[in-house]
C-alpha cells in the first residue's frame, strides 16, 4: 500500500507488503524490504538499502547525506538489516570515502525519538538507543548494548556488549563490554549485571565478569597489565576474553 502523496522514484526498488503512508520520499537507489512500514512524513535517500520488517516512524530522515565537511558528493552507502524500530524524527546518515564509505546497522535494534547515527557508524543487533541519544561519527556498537537517553557518543569510540549508559552520559571513550557507566559523573560504575541475568548468563559468567572488573578498575592495573591478567583468567572462565581482546584492541583508551 502506497499512499498516492507519496513520491517515489522510479529505480526505487520496494519489496512485497511494503507500506508507505502520506507526503513519504523515497529516492533514487534506495532498496526497502519485504513487510517494512513507513508511517508518514518519512525520507529516505541516496545508496540505501534497506531489510525486511524495519518500522520507521514519521519523519524520520535516513540515508542522507553527512554533515562531514569533507564530503563532496562521493557515492556512499546506507545498510540497515531486519526488524529495526526508528521512532519520531531519528536521523541516520551514509558513510565517507574516508572510511569504508558505508554506515550499517544490524537488526532488531530499537532507535528512539530523535536518535542520531552519523556517518561511517557500525551498529550491531538487539541495541537500545533512548531518547535524543547523539551518535558521531565512526562510533561502533557491538550486541545487546544500551545508551540511556541524551547519551552522547564522540566519533570513533567503540562501545562493547553488553555494556549499559545511564542517561545523559558523555563517551569520550571507548566503553568494554559488560561495563555500566553513570549518566551524571560519566564513569564507570560497576557491571549490568541486571541486563546480565535478564540475557542468560549464569552466576558464575556474572561473578567471573565482576572479578575482570576489579581487574580493570579497582586493581590499580595499566592496561598492559590488566589485558595479561584476564587472558590468564580467561583460560578457566572464557566470558572473561571478550575483555581482554576489548582492551587489546582499544586505539582510544576506555572510559576510567
Amino acid at each position: 500500500m502506497i499512499h498516492s502523496s507519496s513520491v517515489i522514484a522510479q529505480s526505487a526498488k520496494i519489496g512485497a507488503n511494503v507500506k508507505i503512508g502520506p507526503f513519504c520520499v523515497i529516492g533514487e537507489n534506495v532498496e526497502i524490504g519485504d513487510n517494512c512500514v513507513l508511517s508518514s512524513h518519512v525520507v529516505i535517500q541516496g545508496h540505501s538499502k534497506i531489510g525486511k520488517n524495519n518500522v520507521f516512524f514519521q519523519f524520520c530522515s535516513i540515508g542522507e547525506d553527512c554533515q562531514d565537511k569533507k564530503y563532496a558528493g562521493e557515492d556512499t552507502y546506507l545498510e540497515i538489516g531486519d526488524d529495526n524500530v526508528f521512532r519520531e524524527s531519528c536521523t541516520i546518515h551514509r558513510g565517507t570515502i574516508q572510511d569504508q564509505c558505508l554506515t550499517r546497522i544490524g537488526s532488531r535494534n530499537l532507535f528512539m525519538v530523535n536518535t542520531h547515527i552519523a556517518h561511517d557508524c557500525m551498529l550491531g543487533n538487539d541495541n537500545v538507543f533512548a531518547n535524543n541519544c547523539t551518535i558521531a561519527g565512526h562510533v561502533h556498537v557491538a550486541n545487546q548494548v544500551i545508551l540511556g537517553g541524551m547519551t552522547a557518543v564522540h566519533q570513533f569510540c567503540h562501545i562493547g556488549s553488553n555494556s549499559f549508559t545511564g542517561g545523559g552520559a558523555i563517551i569520550l571513550k571507548d566503553v568494554p563490554p559488560f561495563v555500566m557507566i553513570s549518566g551524571i559523573k560519566h564513569i564507570p560504575q560497576g557491571i549490568n549485571s541486571e541486563g546480565l541475568k535478564r540475557r542468560g548468563f549464569e552466576p558464575a559468567a556474572i561473578m567471573a565478569i565482576k572479578r575482570a572488573y576489579k581487574v580493570i578498575y579497582r586493581n590499580g592495573n595499566t592496561i598492559s597489565q590488566a589485558v595479561e591478567l584476564l587472558n590468564e583468567m580467561a583460560q578457566t572462565e572464557p566470558v572473561v576474553k571478550a575483555l581482554a581482546d576489548f582492551l587489546a584492541s582499544s586505539k582510544r583508551g576506555i572510559v576510567r
